[in-house]
């Protein structure tokens, strides 16, 4: 996990009763500042902020009371009712911070890739606030695990399709983009064009990342448009025209995509009338494996696309251990966030 406590902290936060100044209270508040965290496939043992927090002179618990006795306090001593105003408002957002993901409201998290067979850069994926099971407008584990694997993909299971042997690597679909985290990495890994799809509720900050990052895609000679495509939907405010014609795509990429009993049929179905009719195409599925229902929900899947007109059958599947994100309701131990992911491709059962 990357994210935390920051490199430096005070060696001794101000007394209130020793009515510091704003400048001071301000700096103090800078330096308490916790980063959103980001995840894995590497164990987040939150080793380097435990260690931090032992060695910082201010525990946890009095880092909590300065930042309530601030919010607390008329800061009486200070004239500039402004002033006062960005005092309260650092305060509260230094708590929010150790306060769980659901408390922050609107963030923006920095999502570094760093792997030699790519080359080093970060994605910015804004959140917004917690609104009810609005699960498009949260980053999952799953979305960032998936793509820190994809550049192992390209001389393995999609080396016929990316390897650039045969060209420019074909339009990629992406379904149930989310906050676009996934798509957006295969963009500039893959050096492709990646079509984002969602809900039409989910597609205005689905829209806003892929702008967000446009400069990060155009150096990586990737782009990402985003579209609405309803799983199951037919009007034009469900699924955006470019989806009607259908069986264009060469590879679709989910991630984490089941979360209702209806979802394994639809999926089967969008998957069926998106992903071309040859034997090249590929889908790239990922599942987290976080308890039975979802594992149910998985094998649901997987007979579903087996029993479509041009039947799909997996070719390459594995688990690996990894973060599920920070929405869940876990425990304090960082490994009750831990799931395994099983990813798996398919491919058409076609001569």
């Amino acid at each position: 996990m990357r994210g935390g406590s920051p490199d430096h902290m005070p060696d001794e936060l101000p007394h209130l009763w020793q009515k510091p100044s704003s400048q001071v209270l301000l700096g103090s508040l800078q330096t308490l500042r916790v980063e959103p965290p980001v995840w894995g496939i590497k164990p987040p043992r939150e080793e380097i902020l435990r260690e931090q927090e032992k060695q910082q002179a201010n525990t946890p618990r009095e880092i909590i009371t300065f930042l309530s006795s601030i919010i607390k306090s008329s800061l009486a001593w200070i004239e500039d009712d402004d002033e006062k105003e960005s005092i309260w408002e650092e305060a509260s957002r230094r708590l929010a911070e150790r306060c769980g993901r659901t408390a922050l409201g609107e963030i923006t998290r920095q999502w570094p890739f760093e792997d030699p067979a790519y080359g080093n850069f970060t994605l910015a994926i804004r959140e917004p606030p917690m609104n009810g099971d609005s699960l498009g407008l949260k980053t999952w584990g799953s979305s960032y695990i998936l793509a820190q694997l994809l550049h192992t993909f390209s001389s393995g299971p999609l080396s016929h399709l990316l390897s650039g042997d045969n060209g420019p690597p074909p339009p990629i679909l992406e379904l149930g983009s989310g906050t676009g985290l996934l798509g957006l990495a295969a963009a500039c890994i893959w050096q492709a064009t990646v079509i984002l799809t969602d809900l039409p509720d989910i597609l205005p900050n689905l829209a806003h990342n892929a702008q967000l990052n446009q400069q990060t895609l155009l150096s990586r000679s990737g782009t990402a448009e985003a579209a609405a495509l309803t799983w199951g939907g037919t009007t034009p405010d469900t699924v955006d025209p470019r989806f009607t014609q259908g069986n264009r795509y060469e590879l679709i990429i989910v991630a984490d995509p089941l979360y209702d009993d209806n979802h394994p049929l639809l999926l089967a179905s969008t998957i069926s009338t998106q992903l071309a009719l040859t034997p090249t195409a590929r889908l790239l599925l990922m599942v987290p494996l976080r308890d039975t229902i979802t594992k149910g929900l998985l094998h649901h899947l997987r007979t579903e696309l087996s029993r479509l007109s041009v039947p799909l059958a997996c070719t390459d599947e594995k688990v690996v251990s990894g973060q599920d994100g920070d929405w869940g309701d876990y425990g304090d131990d960082d490994e009750e966030k831990r799931v395994g992911f099983w990813w798996g491709f398919f491919k058409r059962d076609v001569a």
